[in-house]
């Protein structure tokens, strides 16, 4: 009789010690913040380093390159319909590492790498006629892995790498004129495949890579004053490491996001940057296979990232984040 007593009291302890782990386990679930729901996988072909816009509720992306070939197919994916067109060919020639932005409704695609050479020719897509117009070509350094955006009727093109160096200049185009003004003000480093978003009239700039290194300068585009402005860097005081290259940034709902890219390997961490007092914020990570090179749309309210590449596998998939959801790890 003994020895059965012990026994019981034994498996009490055992019984309150795994609801008690269990709990906590479910605690740390709940203290997740953010989930990815799968969405239209790419009806194209698997690729990497492709240049894209948004346009209203429609994510356009095209060029990139799939492991064998670089390519100028040219895409269409619907935000609200989840599902992917096929659009009239990119016509220059194919090339991945190329920059894409919007102004006014209409895309452009423009610079990148051919394979062999660096390039600098641009051109304009309507998306009510489906065609393509070629504009002034860029009259700088070829470049490729440089970053690109519109706001406030114009287009803003900087940084890069051409082939030899670094780049760490900028670029004003007028698309009533079609031509392209230098600018000034940068104070940046130097670096290529860095990250921008767009909250309001500021563009904010981060990440990449400078001569090898990773870059942890973060910077505000005030686009009413064309003015650069510091923030806070990309790794303070080793309370979080945001610094990466060749990731993605998007906005959503007055927020902006950094996710995935590479640091010393394919990440899928995601960090919310919260303008209003310059601080950041880690939320679940994406829940496909890390990579580097995606793409994202995003509508203002609703995002969604995808395709990229890790290591030589290149990727199809797509993927909705929703921030502020319980992360949920069955859908």
């Amino acid at each position: 009789m003994k020895e059965l007593h012990y026994d019981f009291k034994q498996i009490a302890f055992m019984v309150v010690m795994i609801c008690t782990l269990s709990s906590c386990s479910n605690d740390d679930d709940d203290d997740y913040e953010g989930n990815w729901i799968d969405r239209s996988v790419f009806d194209g072909s698997a690729r990497s380093g492709i240049s894209g816009f948004t346009i209203g509720n429609i994510g356009y992306m095209g060029t990139g390159y799939d492991g064998d070939d670089y390519l100028s197919s040219f895409w269409s994916y619907d935000i609200e319909g989840d599902y992917w067109s096929q659009k009239a060919d990119f016509p220059g020639s194919a090339r991945n590492a190329a920059v894409g932005f919007q102004i006014d409704g209409t895309g452009y695609i423009g610079s990148g790498y051919d394979g062999l050479d660096e390039l600098a020719d641009f051109y304009a897509y309507n998306p009510s006629s489906n065609t393509w117009t070629e504009i002034a070509t860029f009259p700088s350094t070829p470049r490729r892995s440089a970053v690109a955006f519109g706001i406030n009727g114009y287009g803003y093109f900087g940084t890069g790498y051409d082939g030899d160096n670094d780049r760490k200049d900028f670029w004003k185009y007028d698309p009533s004129t079609d031509t392209w003004s230098e600018m000034v003000g940068f104070g940046g480093d130097k670096r290529r495949s860095a990250t921008t978003f767009t909250i309001g009239s500021d563009v904010y700039l981060g990440t990449g890579v400078s001569n090898g290194i990773y870059v942890d300068d973060f910077w505000v585009f005030d686009s009413t004053t064309e003015t650069w402005s510091a923030k806070l860097d990309l790794d303070e005081e080793d309370d979080y490491s945001i610094a990466r290259s060749n990731a993605v940034g998007f906005t959503m709902n007055g927020y902006g996001y950094i996710a995935c890219g590479t640091s010393g390997g394919t990440l899928t961490s995601v960090w919310q940057y919260d303008p209003t007092d310059d601080t950041w914020d880690d939320r679940t990570s994406f829940e496909g296979t890390s990579r580097q090179d995606p793409i994202a749309f995003s509508n203002g309210s609703r995002a969604v990232v995808g395709l990229g590449r890790t290591s030589s596998l290149y990727l199809d998939d797509l993927y909705e984040f929703f921030p502020f959801d319980e992360y949920d790890d069955e859908d």
